[in-house]
Parts: structure tokens; sequence; C-alpha cells
């Protein structure tokens, strides 16, 4: 169905991924998704790899001329992560449609360091967006508090968050479209049953919004060509890749506040020390995790039991393969100096050697 959609709840097949931005970005019923997908919504078999600034801006040309076809003069929102997809889309609609664009960003408490002040200022502060930005970080994590399963976890912030962003939207007059950062890995991710993914959930019944999806045909190296070209500052366009649960998927099993923390704080030192060494912007992808266990150790001559922060970097074109960086021995040794004194609770540092497949690039 090419027109406006009612979406449905489906709860068994709710999804999330990337960042809802977090890519974050709103889901929609997987059913409605596929059933539409199956038609003219699929990256076409022959279509070239964009991967010039020519095509770039053929791709833009063609998808603004084809979001003004839909939107008119309606309105729609966005569920704004500030990572690569969702920013990409964000700036189409803001050259194609102006100030018809709402954008919603929500902070679910699962966001990297300085990461939800960084949105207000590029898109509110430069890109003048109209932004409602949401604190629900105490909200979220009651809600998570005790739940140890990878999927479940998942499901309870994908549904929080449609909560979270159903009541902003029911806030603002006239909406009609809904926009999302959808890229192709998403859609065959979630149709090969590899990961759930945000994009693919439901909103509440009475939310009736025609689909907007201008990036959904593209590897994640075609939408970085894209943002380059729509004039989005290079920090955002090759920034990495982040999950829609944010570090609720780096922090396995239940997670807790204390080691929450302790992914964030070790996840800041780690991007620090890669930009400090040249390799922000030359490896794909790159984080910290704190499993949920424990491990003996020694600081200032006392015996400790405290956690292992795991350092996970990999270079990939299109999320589908990646293979491990291979990082400095000088530079593991100053993250491990790093990361074993400054963050609270840990007395351990690994390195995760695993390409995918076997692993994927997430540990949940």
């Amino acid at each position: 169905m090419e027109g406006g959609r009612n979406l449905k709840i489906f709860p068994p097949l709710l999804v999330m991924d990337k960042r809802l931005g977090y890519n974050p970005t709103v889901a929609i019923a997987v059913k409605n998704m596929e059933e539409k997908r199956m038609g003219n919504d699929r990256r076409p078999d022959d279509m070239v790899r964009i991967t010039t600034p020519e095509l770039a801006d053929s791709f833009i040309e063609e998808q603004i001329g084809k979001l003004r076809a839909q939107i008119g003069d309606k309105k729609v929102l966005l569920a704004l992560s500030g990572g690569v997809d969702s920013s990409v889309v964000a700036a189409m609609l803001i050259k194609a449609v102006g100030s018809q664009l709402t954008c919603v960003h929500v902070n679910h408490g699962l966001l990297r360091k300085g990461e939800p002040e960084q949105v207000i200022e590029v898109f509110r502060d430069q890109m003048k967006a109209n932004l409602v930005y949401v604190d629900a970080t105490d909200r979220f994590l009651d809600k998570l508090a005790g739940v140890s399963d990878p999927e479940t976890k998942r499901k309870i912030i994908g549904n929080e968050f449609i909560e979270v962003f159903a009541e902003e939207a029911r806030k603002l007059d006239g909406i009609d479209f809904l926009a999302q950062g959808t890229i192709w890995p998403d859609i065959l991710e979630s149709e090969q049953g590899i990961k759930a993914h945000h994009n693919a959930g439901g909103l509440p019944e009475d939310m009736k919004f025609e689909l907007v999806e201008p990036v959904k045909i593209l590897f994640k190296d075609e939408v970085r060509i894209v943002g380059e070209r729509l004039g989005l500052p290079a920090n955002m366009v090759y920034r990495q890749p982040f999950p829609g649960p944010g570090l609720g998927v780096r922090c396995p099993g239940a997670i807790t506040r204390d080691r929450l923390e302790a992914v964030r704080e070790s996840d800041a030192i780690l991007r620090e020390e890669f930009k400090n060494n040249g390799l922000e912007g030359k490896v794909w992808q790159y984080f910290t995790v704190v499993p949920d266990f424990k491990s003996t150790g020694i600081k200032d001559g006392n015996r400790v039991f405290e956690w292992a922060v795991i350092i996970r970097a990999v270079n990939t074109k299109d999320a589908m393969t990646a293979e491990v960086e291979e990082i400095p021995f000088d530079l593991m040794k100053r993250l491990v100096q790093r990361i074993t004194t400054e963050v609270k609770g840990v007395n351990r540092v690994l390195y995760d050697f695993t390409p995918k497949p076997s692993a994927t690039i997430e540990y949940e």
C-alpha cells in the first residue's frame, strides 16, 4: 500500500537496533513493513552502489522530489537520535520541507557521554531544526531493572521509546507523516532473523501516520556519502554507528547504573584515545563492553573483585561482515592504564579479536 497506513501494535514482533540513534528512530509494524517492501520499496538488484558525489546528488534530487510529492504542505515527525541515519534523514527533510519537520530526541539514559548535549547543539542551534528534547533516563532504567535477556531488553527499550515518543507526538497538532532512518541492512537482518531492529515495532492504534523512509534502500557507506552532499558536518557523517538500545546492549545481562556508568566512561576514554592517535574516522566502529562478571585484582596493594572492560574495534563497508582492527600495542597499554585507573569498578581490560561472522559486531 503506497499511501497512509494504520500502524498497529504487534508486541511479539516489536524490535529495536541502532540509535532509536537510537539510530532512536520510531518503529512500525513488521507485518506492514514487510508487505510494503515486497514491492517497489526493496533495493533494486541492479542498483549502482553510491560511491561518488554525482551518484549521491542524483539520489538526493530524486528523493527530495519524492518527499515533496508525498508530504506536500503537511507536517512530518522524526525520531532523531543524532546517529548517521536519522541525521541524514533530518537533513534531507529540512531541505525538502523545511519547518514542516519536527524532530524528537529521547534521551533514554543509554547514550554515550556528552551525546544529548551534542544533539541539541547540532540540530537545534546549528541546523535550526524544530527539536523536542525529552530526558526519560529514570523511566527507562527503572523498566530495565533486573532484566537480563537481550531481546527482552531491546523490546522494553523499544516499547518504552514508543510510549515516550507517542506522548510527545500527541502534544503536536496536525502530524500526518512519520519519518525514520531505516537502512537496507536493518531490513535484511530483521527479515533473516539475525537481530531485532528498532525500525520494526508498532505505534498505538490511535496514531495513524504515513511512513517516510528516504534512505531505506541504502547501505551505511552510501548514507555517509549522501550526508556529505547534504552538507552535514564531517564529525556527524562519519560518526560511528550506534545501536538503538544504546549502551544497553554493551552492558550484557541485567543493567545496573554503576556498570552502565563504567561502560559510558570507558567508551569515552576509548573514543578520546582513538581521536588522539589518528584512528577516528579510520576505524568503522569501536566501543567498550562491560559484561556482568567480576574477577580478582589488586589495587593500591589491596585485593579487589571488579569488572572487566572488553574493547571492540572493527572495520566494514556494509555491516554485513566485519574484520577486527589491529590496534597498536602502545595504544592498548595506554587504554589499559587509563581505564583501570579512571573507571570505577574496573580492574581488567580485554580485546575482542572475533570477526563477523562468527560474532556479530555488537554483543547483544
